[in-house]
């Protein structure tokens, strides 16, 4: 081989070590930077949950603290027409959005409890939204424009009417639950007067709503809603022994800390209310 081959050979065999080299050193770059990737995005996941347990863990931290809560609980039954316990589907969206509007904010029945008992509240404007009777056309009519408007409502639920035509299922109850928009209190089994009831029917009826409440839709029940809204001193004793901490009736005004926490007064909503009426619901002011 002449010297000037032996030269061609030695440049091709370095120039083939130097692209040897380029190619390790290109693939070495896309290892580590594949691998910072995916450590920032891992990071990335663990700030995030960790922000999340933060915020479950401490709910109410924003809150402040009042002298007196004053909290207005508007009252509906069925979302339909027909009679005075029913309140149009076209009025509770005007009603919802309103709320939104002017910067409320739907409590949950926690939420609500909560505030109570601790005299905290958010910054915003509170009120807390209830219907009573579980009917069915709450999942139909009422769910649909919560999620639209996205406004919350606590619905006082008959544990013994789930397979009456017009009223919720256990199904439909979880259903609703898991969409975080509605939560579910005792609205007791049968939905009897409790005044016209002995201490231990009483009893009975308010214990027996809790356990089933608990038991299918995992919670700590909190709060009992009065059929009819109507109780005695039997029906108190009966409450705090059932394990309930407040109780709604149907008597006008806006509730307070300083009510008795088992005679929670309530803003009943009509069909027709113009929006200058319902706003004298949520303040008071006529």
């Amino acid at each position: 081989m002449t010297i000037r081959g032996i030269k061609a050979l030695l440049s091709l065999a370095l120039g083939l070590g130097l692209l040897s080299g380029c190619q390790a050193a290109t693939t070495a770059t896309k290892t580590t930077s594949s691998q910072s990737s995916q450590t920032s995005r891992v990071t990335t996941k663990r700030t995030q949950k960790a922000t999340q347990r933060h915020s479950t863990s401490q709910p109410y931290r924003h809150w402040h603290s009042v002298k007196v809560v004053h909290l207005p609980i508007l009252m509906y039954h069925s979302v339909s027409s027909g009679n005075q316990l029913r309140v149009p589907a076209s009025e509770f969206r005007t009603q919802m959005t309103y709320l939104k509007r002017h910067g409320y904010r739907t409590l949950t029945a926690d939420e609500a409890v909560y505030a109570l008992k601790t005299h905290r509240v958010p910054q915003q404007k509170i009120v807390w939204v209830t219907l009573d009777d579980s009917y069915k056309d709450n999942l139909t009519a009422a769910w649909p424009i919560l999620k639209q408007t996205h406004q919350h409502a606590t619905i006082n639920f008959i544990t013994g009417f789930t397979n009456k035509k017009n009223h919720l299922t256990l199904a439909d109850a979880q259903r609703m639950k898991a969409s975080g928009v509605v939560d579910f209190q005792s609205h007791t089994v049968r939905h009897l007067d409790l005044n016209n009831l002995t201490y231990q029917v009483q009893l009975s009826e308010l214990t027996s709503s809790k356990k089933w409440l608990d038991q299918h839709l995992q919670q700590k029940t909190a709060v009992i809603c009065y059929p009819a809204g109507r109780a005695n001193q039997q029906t108190i004793r009966a409450d705090k022994q059932a394990g309930y901490q407040y109780a709604l009736s149907t008597a006008p005004g806006i509730a307070t800390s300083t009510q008795s926490p088992y005679n929670l007064t309530r803003q009943r909503v009509t069909p027709g209310m113009s929006l200058t009426a319902f706003e004298s619901l949520l303040t008071g002011i006529q």
